[in-house]
């Protein structure tokens, strides 16, 4: 591989959960000064959410997708040779450009691919400078289309991928404060269930395909155990009283 001179830069830019009106002033600038701007995808002939945004503010021809192993969890071996194969496609267009964006969707230090790749490309390129840009996240923009306060006072605010499974959300909505639930449209019955155990179900919102032409926010008693996207959001807001003020 050649070598690539330590003043390369990788950002990993946050842009938002689909809606391109989403995307920060800073992170449409970071994307147009980048001299490549890589999208995730899970083959090739697939357009993913997040180029669908950046093209909206960058030119096709400066986009390059990259398959990532995105959906892969049960074959460890494929999975990592999947994230290397990843790495080193990122590391040749690094040795190619000064500066390389890489665009995720909602904010790249939140669940995001680009934790995993930073990692290796850390490994490959000694030097190589790595910044984030910060983007809006599926959770601030389920509370501002639903009306859902996410927290008041002293409330905690807990965030649970329901990929760890079911018991781990009844664990944070049995605990005070405002429970937000990522990835569990797979496990939509389940988490039903659990907001019913928990007495949490009444309040609960879910949305998918956020500020997008599919987009769904429905009141999560709606919940009729079939499966839903998986990029599905859920917010079940903190108990309150109603009066102003009161978790101050």
């Amino acid at each position: 591989m050649p070598d690539v001179m330590s003043s390369s830069r990788l950002i990993g830019v946050g842009v938002g959960p689909g809606d391109p009106e989403l995307v920060t002033v800073k992170g449409v600038n970071a994307l147009r000064a980048a001299d490549v701007v890589v999208v995730p995808v899970m083959d090739t002939g697939e357009r993913g959410r997040a180029e669908a945004t950046v093209l909206h503010y960058v030119p096709q021809e400066k986009v390059v997708r990259v398959v990532f192993a995105l959906n892969e969890r049960s074959d460890h071996s494929r999975r990592e040779a999947a994230w290397d194969a990843a790495g080193e496609r990122v590391a040749q267009l690094l040795a190619a450009h000064g500066s390389v964006a890489f665009a995720t969707i909602g904010d790249p230090n939140v669940y995001s691919t680009f934790t995993y790749l930073a990692h290796t490309i850390g490994e490959l390129v000694p030097g190589v400078v790595v910044e984030t840009v910060p983007g809006i996240t599926a959770m601030q923009d389920l509370a501002a289309r639903s009306g859902a306060v996410l927290t008041e006072g002293t409330e905690p605010l807990t965030l649970v991928p329901v990929t760890a499974g079911s018991a781990v959300l009844k664990d944070a909505l049995n605990g005070p404060g405002t429970v937000v639930a990522y990835k569990f449209g797979r496990q939509a019955a389940e988490v039903a269930e659990v907001l019913r155990e928990t007495g949490r179900l009444g309040d609960a919102v879910w949305g998918s395909a956020l500020g997008l032409e599919a987009e769904s926010i429905r009141p999560a008693a709606e919940l009729d155990g079939a499966p839903l996207p998986y990029l599905s959001t859920l917010i079940a807001p903190a108990r309150r009283d109603g009066t102003r003020g009161g978790k101050l």
